[in-house]
């Protein structure tokens, strides 16, 4: 899957509400099914169809165990999440080249105009 196909499943994951409580439910440990469903006042299919955009999206893995199947959490794509968005955040190499350039132009006129006032010509 490519990067951009990638930040989109996972972003449109965890835009839903009832996902978002989904995730949150299974940050303590993996459940069933239909625990899961007995949180929310929506019909089993529909959780069903909010676990399988989790599932596709990396976000809960799932496993059968007996009759139950049971999900857990898989943090792995909202850590890489997480540094996408933080890399978004941060200044670039060019603008800390910027600031410094701002600095050492503030400075330079500072010195001309304290030269100036001594009498110096610069």
């Amino acid at each position: 899957m490519g990067y951009a196909s990638w930040v989109d499943e996972v972003v449109a994951a965890i835009a839903d509400p009832v996902r978002r409580r989904i995730l949150e439910m299974l940050r303590d440990g993996d459940l069933p099914a239909g625990r899961i469903a007995e949180e929310f006042a929506i019909s089993r299919p529909a959780i069903s169809r909010h676990l399988r955009v989790l599932r596709e999206s990396g976000l809960v893995r799932d496993e059968l165990v007996g009759r139950q199947r049971r999900y857990s959490l898989d943090p792995a794509p909202l850590a890489e999440l997480t540094d996408w968005l933080a890399r978004l955040t941060r200044p670039s190499g060019w603008e800390h080249r910027l600031d410094a350039l701002e600095t050492e132009v503030h400075r330079t006129r500072r010195d001309r105009r304290a030269g100036r006032a001594k009498g110096n010509t610069a």
